[in-house]
């Protein structure tokens, strides 16, 4: 199986991105539970298949719905196998948000 997490070193060439992806990508950030999702991940660095729920102190669904909400902007990517899921950062997309951020 080939991971979600087999993508483009980091220092990549970044792309332009418009402005509905910027308020995607910030709109996605506008939770700390999220925020703390998405720290937690960048620092792990691998592949994690461990329960998101260890991470933040929320029930189960709840924490599906907002790690739904960082894949539909593109900040972590997911995939399963039969028994469990990967989740990782999207080095790409999350080489996009520093650029933004760090032209303002």
């Amino acid at each position: 199986m080939k991971s979600c997490c087999d993508t483009q070193a980091a220092g990549a060439t970044v792309l332009e991105i418009n402005a509905d992806e910027v308020a995607l990508m910030c709109k996605a950030l506008g939770h700390p539970a999220r925020v703390q999702l998405l720290k937690y991940l960048s620092a792990y660095g691998a592949c994690y298949f461990g329960s998101l729920t260890d991470v933040v102190p929320l029930a189960a669904s709840t924490v599906s719905q907002h790690v739904t909400i960082l894949k539909q902007a593109g900040l972590i990517l997911g995939s399963s196998d039969e028994q469990r899921t990967c989740y990782c950062v999207n080095p790409e997309r999350l080489a996009q948000l520093k650029q933004l951020i760090g032209s303002l």
